[in-house]
């Protein structure tokens, strides 16, 4: 089994069609807790707008947002994958998948989200906003919070794991070693040879090298595997500078 984890966006649809959130039906049960103290945190701050707004370093264009986690438990949701914009998932473009396609991004794709930690790309979600580096009133920093027993979640799940995370995320729950995995970065060579990370195409490329797994569903066990499935798709993927990384050449 192959098992895709991908950062969030910062920005996200409004809306949505899905029942309210039911923190017990996400991916990962086991961190129903962390995810319980979470959402009764942002609910409690956003009842005093000027404390979220500060918490949350919001802009007043974003203000909006503190509407968003008032309503955190109540209003609708849509699956993560939908609810989430932004260069990554428009190059996901998870709706214009068909069923096969669609099956094997939920069980196999977990967006590692900051209030509920790691869900399954079809999870019922609402909007909300929250960054990986907020430090939420009565809690502990979320990297503190989360990275423990996300780690030990993770431990569960079989085959190779393709992180595909920001580095800020992966810190809220690294794969642990028992677990073959993968860190995935995007380089680029330019004219002289050089290696050079990527910020904007980052994300695109993250983004359609998931809508690639989704369409192919290629069953890989090593890393080994992964890059040799890269060389038969045209990817271009070869083993990282440094120990447990995958570069994804663009």
């Amino acid at each position: 089994m192959t098992t895709v984890l991908l950062p969030p966006s910062e920005t996200k649809r409004a809306g949505g069609s899905g029942e309210p959130l039911a923190l017990d039906g996400l991916a990962l049960p086991v961190l129903a807790p962390q995810r319980e103290a979470v959402a009764a945190s942002l609910v409690a701050l956003a009842a005093d707008p000027d404390a979220c707004a500060r918490v949350l370093k919001l802009s007043p264009r974003q203000l909006g947002a503190i509407d968003d986690n008032a309503a955190l438990r109540t209003s609708p949701t849509m699956p993560a994958a939908d609810r989430y914009t932004g260069v990554l998932f428009d190059a996901l473009d998870a709706g214009t998948f068909d069923n096969a396609a669609r099956s094997w991004l939920g069980a196999h794709v977990l967006i590692h989200t900051a209030p509920f930690g790691p869900v399954g790309a079809l999870d019922a979600v609402p909007a909300y906003r929250l960054a990986a580096g907020t430090s939420l009133p009565g809690l502990p920093p979320l990297r503190r919070l989360w990275a423990e027993p996300t780690t030990a979640a993770l431990s569960a799940v079989a085959g190779l794991v393709i992180d595909l995370r920001s580095e800020a995320y992966a810190a809220l729950g690294p794969v642990p070693e028992t677990v073959a995995s993968t860190y995935v970065r995007v380089v680029t060579e330019g004219p002289d040879g050089a290696t050079r990370a990527l910020n904007h195409f980052n994300k695109k490329a993250k983004g359609e090298l998931t809508r690639l797994l989704c369409l192919r569903r290629p069953e890989l066990a090593s890393v080994a595997d992964f890059i040799a499935w890269g060389s038969e798709a045209g990817v271009a993927l070869r083993p990282g500078e440094r120990s447990g990384e995958t570069e994804l050449v663009v």
